[in-house]
C-alpha cells in the first residue's frame, strides 16, 4: 500500500489495526468451526416393534408390562384384542412404538378378516418382530407366516411366555425346539404376568432399534383416542361377565364424551346382533348391565384419574360383524 508522506502518522497505524482485527476474527471463526466438527450429534433411535402370536398367549399382558401401565385389556378369553393398538415408550434418545395385535386365527366372518389385516399391517411395518408363544406350543400353523418369519430381514425375537406355570426342564426343551424352528431368531423365556425378564427385554429391544426420528411426541403413550379406551373398558367387563357367543357378538360405541375439571360424562351404546342377545346382556331388571357399568366405571376412573359418570344403552345392529359399512364405522376397516 502507498501513502503520501503527510498520511503516514495516521493512516499506517489505522490500517495495521484493521488488519489485526481481521486476523483475530478469522482465528475465532476457525476455532468455532473446529469445535463444531468435534461435537458429536446426539443419536436418536426409534422403531416399530410388532407383538404377534396365537390368541391368549399373553400379548396384551406383555404390552402392558413393557408400557408400565394397563393400555390393552386383558381377560382369560381368547380373541380379546380386536384392533392394532400402539403403545409408545419414549426416552431422551429413543422411542419404541409397540404394536399389540389380535391373535392369529383363520377368519370366519368379515370382522375377523379385518382383524387379520391389522396383523398383516403390523408385520409389514415392523422394525423388530416379537413372536410370542405359551409354554407348550410347538408350531406355527400358518406355513406362509412361518416362512415369512424364517426369512425375515429384521430382528426376530421369540418369547416363550407363562414360564411361571412350568419348570426349568420343560422350559429348556421348548427353548431348544424354537431355536431349531426359527434359527434366525433370539429366544427368551419370560413371564409377562409376573414381570420376569421384562427389564432385560426392554434393554434388548432398545439395542435393536434403528436410528430414527421421534414418530410421536415424547409425552404421547398411544395412537388411540379416549373414546377407544372407554369402549374397551366396557367390552372388557362384558368379556368378564358373559359366556358363549355374547362377548364375541358385541361392539361398543361411545357417542358422548364430555370432560370437565373433576368429572368425565360418558354415554356409550353396546351393540348386539340379535334381540335375544340384548335381553341376555341387560339381564333381569337390568342387573347384569348394571354390573358391567359399575366395573367399567371403576376401571375408567383409575385410567383417567377423574370421577366418571357412565351411561350405557343396548341396541341391536343385525349381523354387524359381517357388515362392511358397520365395520368401517367401528374402525375395523380404512
Amino acid at each position: 500500500m502507498g501513502y503520501e508522506p503527510n498520511e503516514l502518522p495516521t493512516a499506517l497505524p489505522r490500517d495495521l489495526e484493521a488488519k489485526y482485527t481481521s486476523i483475530i476474527f478469522f482465528e475465532q471463526n476457525i476455532r468455532t468451526l473446529i469445535y463444531l466438527c468435534n461435537v458429536k450429534v446426539k443419536k436418536h433411535q426409534s422403531g416399530f416393534i410388532t407383538i404377534m402370536g396365537n390368541p391368549n398367549v399373553g400379548k396384551s399382558t406383555l404390552m402392558n408390562s413393557l408400557m408400565g401401565l394397563d393400555l390393552s385389556i386383558i381377560t382369560h378369553k381368547a380373541q380379546t384384542t380386536r384392533h392394532r393398538i400402539l403403545g409408545i415408550v419414549s426416552g431422551d434418545n429413543y422411542q419404541m412404538v409397540l404394536s399389540d395385535t389380535p391373535g392369529i386365527i383363520k377368519p370366519a366372518y368379515e370382522m375377523q378378516n379385518s382383524m387379520m389385516n391389522f396383523v398383516k399391517e403390523a408385520l409389514d411395518d415392523a422394525d423388530v418382530l416379537i413372536y410370542m408363544v405359551s409354554i407348550g406350543e410347538t408350531k406355527i400353523k400358518d406355513e406362509m407366516l412361518l416362512k415369512k418369519i424364517q426369512n425375515s430381514k429384521i430382528p426376530v425375537i421369540v418369547l416363550i411366555n407363562k414360564i411361571d406355570i412350568s419348570n426349568q426342564d420343560e422350559v429348556t426343551v421348548f427353548l431348544k425346539h424354537w431355536e431349531k424352528l426359527i434359527p434366525n431368531s433370539s429366544i427368551y423365556s419370560i413371564s409377562a404376568l409376573t414381570g420376569f425378564f421384562i427389564p432385560e427385554l426392554i434393554d434388548i429391544l432398545k439395542s435393536h432399534l434403528p436410528d430414527g426420528p421421534e414418530y410421536f411426541p415424547k409425552d404421547q403413550i398411544t395412537d388411540k383416542p379416549e373414546r377407544f379406551f372407554v369402549n374397551e373398558a366396557i367390552r372388557s367387563q362384558i368379556l368378564e361377565h358373559y359366556t358363549k357367543e355374547i362377548p364375541y357378538s358385541v361392539e361398543v360405541k361411545t357417542e358422548e364424551f364430555f370432560e370437565e375439571e373433576k368429572i368425565i360424562k360418558i354415554r356409550s351404546v353396546i351393540l348386539v346382533e340379535r334381540e335375544s342377545q340384548k335381553g341376555i346382556l341387560i339381564g333381569h331388571k337390568g342387573k347384569k348391565l348394571k354390573t358391567v357399568g359399575v366395573g367399567a366405571r371403576k376401571s375408567l376412573q383409575s385410567f383417567f384419574g377423574k370421577k366418571i359418570h357412565l351411561e350405557t344403552h343396548v341396541k341391536v345392529s343385525k349381523n354387524w360383524r359381517s357388515n362392511i359399512h358397520q365395520l368401517k364405522r367401528f374402525g375395523y376397516q380404512n
